[in-house]
């Protein structure tokens, strides 16, 4: 029985700095931006990216995209 895989949803993640430990290292937090589309293009995703980061005033780090399936026989 062969199994196929069907995208249901992809969100943007951007780690942002939101505070400092005790050691004085920085603590990261995730900001999401879901409901992009499925087929969205990855340059596409990491420059719209890129363009939010470049107006938040906390430090951001890693971006992510985050593509959620369901398993589904065919």
């Amino acid at each position: 029985m062969a199994v196929s895989k069907v995208i249901t949803g992809t969100s943007l993640n951007i780690e942002v700095q939101k505070g400092i430990d005790k050691a004085g290292d920085p603590i990261y937090s995730k900001k999401t931006f879901s409901n992009l589309r499925n087929d969205v293009d990855l340059q596409n995703a990491y420059d719209v990216a890129e363009a939010i980061k470049s107006v938040l005033e906390a430090s951001s780090r890693d971006v992510s995209l985050t593509v959620l399936s369901d398993l589904v026989k065919a």
